[in-house]
């Protein structure tokens, strides 16, 4: 497996690819690694000849008051992860390389940016487009592989990919869980014990959700209040948001209709946690 650090290094690792007829996926995260990265790192693996992993924790993503310094990093246990399902190259660029002194260009993607992580994280989504557009035409991916678990960022990066004419595929894989049920996250590892122990209601939640949906319910603000009902009346689970939009234009409902989305996020202690449930009526 190689390891690139600069933009150079990475195109002409993938332009070799190219010309030898492979086709290229890329797999963007931000490191610290698990089974959710290596799971869409393998489906990359099976579907491109290639596959360059992006490492790098983007400062534009992050608001002055969130968790840049302290991000969980290891490289080279991302690496020895990387490595060890197969993945072709890393690319990890440090800040002076993806944004050199003077940058001043971005990517942003309006309507579907305001709802969710975007209302409650200003200036979040401009930081992942950006990066993401730019990492895009470094390594010039057939395909592009995402979680389902950042719901509403895959729907961005697709929005994305369609309104510029990018020419790549996205493909977003289902949320990856731990045994208890909670969303496999880089950021599970603020939780102190008892915290995670509470965190998994985050999905029992969802999955109680999704039984009304079963059952027949169909009212958007009664669904909604058993979700924050059920987190808020979970010890030191403080809610940021829940909402119940459509898919994938995210827009608000009062009766369910279609392929619609169960989103949310929850704080606990510091620790600020997001999960998901998709349904169709």
């Amino acid at each position: 497996m190689q390891v690139c650090r600069t933009i150079g290094e990475i195109r002409e690792f993938t332009n070799k690819a190219r010309v030898a007829g492979k086709t290229v996926g890329l797999v963007p995260t931000m490191g610290y690694f698990h089974e959710g990265h290596l799971n869409l790192m393998r489906e990359a693996k099976k579907k491109c000849d290639v596959v360059v992993v992006s490492l790098y924790v983007n400062p534009l993503q992050f608001g002055p008051k969130e968790d840049l310094g302290e991000y969980p990093r290891d490289f080279d246990r991302d690496c020895a992860m990387a490595r060890s399902v197969g993945a072709d190259a890393v690319f990890a660029p440090g800040n002076d390389e993806m944004y050199p002194a003077g940058y001043s260009s971005f990517v942003e993607v309006t309507g579907i940016t305001g709802k969710l992580c975007g209302s409650s994280r200003p200036g979040h989504f401009r930081g992942v487009t950006t990066v993401v557009a730019k990492l895009f035409n470094i390594v010039r991916p057939d395909q592009a592989f995402f979680g389902q678990k950042d719901a509403q960022q895959a729907m961005v990066v697709e929005k994305m990919v369609r309104d510029l004419n990018m020419g790549l595929e996205i493909v977003t894989l289902p949320i990856v869980r731990e045994a208890d049920g909670l969303a496999m996250s880089s950021r599970n590892v603020y939780l102190d014990e008892e915290q995670r122990q509470t965190a998994p209601v985050l999905y029992h939640s969802l999955c109680a959700f999704r039984d009304a949906v079963a059952d027949g319910e169909r009212n958007v603000p009664k669904l909604r209040r058993g979700i924050e009902e059920m987190i808020s009346s979970t010890p030191g689970a403080k809610v940021d948001y829940v909402e119940i939009l459509s898919v994938p234009d995210l827009e608000l409902l009062d009766t369910l209709n279609g392929k619609c989305i169960a989103a949310l996020a929850v704080r606990f202690g510091k620790t600020r946690l997001i999960d998901n449930m998709v349904v169709e009526v």
